[in-house]
């Protein structure tokens, strides 16, 4: 009997939280088209999911913002070229039934974080961003009592919707599904946040062609519907 004819162990990915809904999504699609090729998902946080492929887990590829994919293929985790998949851009989320500031400029944006008690962030590169940008604008030291930074694997808008923070910052499509919020939308152009975020093959992988060719999938502009459905556009 060829060993090759029996079933095959699902291909391992993991991914940040910013990028779980649709890639929920795209593997059942994936799954659906290729049922002798599965895949098996795990979304966490991003710095975690990094700290996880560094230490030479058994995955088969992942799925990160660029920057982090980057330094994985420097340290030889993951194998190069990278594939970009999406980009993905920051909101701005107050509670649910609150009251709705203007964020619909770069000085109203400023007035608003003036004006909250309590500013959420996340642990990801948008989170490290949107304090530059604090800096930028010269309010770091006047908002830094107020700064809450969301635990890895764990949505800003949670934080908002429990009554934890005032306003809140994150990845739209880590928001847009999220209770007990209101997305009052994207920050403004001047300022937007935008990620891309990523794919590579990690070196662990014993099938690095079958992962290239998700991969490739993956960034395939037949997508790209889908993709604006999560909030992101294709990279």
């Amino acid at each position: 009997m060829n060993d090759d004819a029996g079933p095959k162990p699902p291909l391992k990915l993991i991914s940040s939280m910013a990028t779980r809904a649709l890639l929920a999504e795209l593997a059942a699609a994936w799954q659906a088209r290729h049922a002798d090729a599965p895949l098996a998902l795990e979304s966490v946080g991003g710095v975690d999911a990094a700290r996880r492929i560094a230490a030479g887990e058994a995955f088969d590829g992942v799925v990160l913002a660029a920057d982090a994919i980057d330094k994985l293929i420097e340290s030889g985790h993951v194998v190069g070229p990278r594939v970009d998949l999406v980009r993905s851009g920051v909101a701005v989320v107050v509670r649910e039934g609150a009251a709705r500031p203007d964020i619909g400029s770069e000085s109203a944006l400023l007035r608003t974080v003036r004006a909250a008690r309590t500013i959420g962030y996340s642990t990801g590169p948008s989170g490290t961003r949107l304090l530059a940008l604090f800096e930028r604008w010269g309010v770091a030291d006047e908002l830094r009592s107020g700064l809450v930074q969301a635990p890895p694997g764990i949505p800003v808008g949670q934080l908002v919707a429990e009554g934890r923070v005032e306003l809140g910052f994150q990845q739209l499509s880590e928001l847009m599904s999220l209770p007990g919020i209101r997305v009052l939308g994207p920050m403004p152009e001047p300022v937007q946040i935008t990620t891309i975020f990523s794919a590579g093959v990690a070196t662990a992988s014993a099938r690095p062609d079958a992962v290239r060719a998700l991969l490739d999938w993956l960034a395939s502009p037949d997508l790209a519907t889908v993709k604006q459905r999560h909030g992101m556009q294709a990279a």
